[in-house]
């Protein structure tokens, strides 16, 4: 259902070397490079993160109540929690139950977009 989630960044590169980094723990890379916009998955045929420049050339700013969730297993969201703050990221939720079907952790990239990694299990 989901092709892309864009984030805005102040610095393309610098976001772009964050999320190389962060995604390759789960064996993402970047897949395209369209200049102001940079696409981030395993697969062009997978979801993709996109990261790019406002294309109204305005400021960056994180959207209030936006969040790109990451899925994994516990494991997962503990590793991409820690390598996040390892790579300049804010906590905004150290891993844990937020109620019985879900553990997660919250981050705050280099330019405030809210990032979740979690793993749900449902009955």
């Amino acid at each position: 259902m989901l092709g892309y989630a864009t984030l805005g960044a102040k610095d393309l590169d610098k976001a772009c070397a964050f999320y190389s980094a962060l995604l390759g723990e789960i064996g993402g890379s970047q897949l395209m490079d369209a200049g102001r916009i940079r696409f981030f998955g395993t697969g062009m045929d997978a979801p993709m993160l996109a990261i790019c420049t406002p294309y109204d050339e305005k400021a960056q700013v994180p959207g209030n109540g936006n969040m790109v969730a990451i899925p994994g297993d516990r494991a997962t969201v503990d590793k991409l929690y820690a390598k996040a703050i390892e790579l300049g990221a804010t906590d905004d939720g150290e891993p844990g139950e937020r109620m019985p079907v879900f553990y997660g952790a919250y981050v705050r990239d280099l330019d405030g977009n809210k990032l979740c990694f979690y793993e749900m299990k449902l009955g």
